[in-house]
């Protein structure tokens, strides 16, 4: 089954940010046809293949190989799209391991304090100091344990979602 997406557009250009002056096949999309184009790709079953169809209101301003240069464009944008995304993933995943090793340094160092400095009797806020210490050490664990339980995924969600788009059909339909 294929997940339809239907955009309809005066011209071509809209589709492109204006402000990027870079070769037609190689500019960005206008942020608000990726949103649009994104939001209604996240409406569909991930396992469907997805298709773009645009309706173009005026066919002089289409060109003869606008299908071709449109299909191009919006692959390698959504491709790269997905390349940033995957850079990103990355330096999250450097991030959660600086952050775990620092906060296992710290745990350890929370629970050394708390088992050998503290361990001797002596007055009741001994106590106090060494259950502190201990909950301070484990808090210094909740952003590790944020990037590797929770943060990671939802950015590996979005790069499928990029790869899905680089690889879906872009079809231009012109006013007959």
């Amino acid at each position: 089954m294929t997940g339809l997406i239907e955009l309809k557009l005066n011209d071509l250009n809209q589709l492109f940010n204006s402000m990027d002056p870079s070769p037609f096949h190689e500019r960005d999309l206008d942020r608000n046809a990726e949103e649009f184009i994104v939001s209604w790709a996240r409406e569909h079953h991930r396992q469907h293949e997805l298709k773009l169809v645009i309706h173009l209101a005026n066919a002089s301003l289409a060109g003869t190989d606008a299908q071709q240069r449109v299909a191009d464009s919006v692959a390698h944008y959504f491709e790269y799209q997905a390349e940033l995304t995957w850079r990103e993933f990355k330096r999250l995943m450097r991030e959660g391991r600086t952050a775990l090793l620092v906060g296992l340094l710290f745990l350890s160092a929370c629970q050394v304090i708390a088992h050998v400095v503290l361990h001797t009797p002596g007055p009741p806020w001994q106590g106090f100091v060494r259950e502190g210490l201990a909950i301070v050490g484990w808090v210094a664990m909740w952003r590790p344990l944020e990037i590797y339980l929770y943060r990671w995924w939802p950015i590996l969600s979005l790069r499928n979602l990029y790869r899905r788009l680089a690889r879906m059909a872009v079809e231009v339909r012109l006013p007959v």
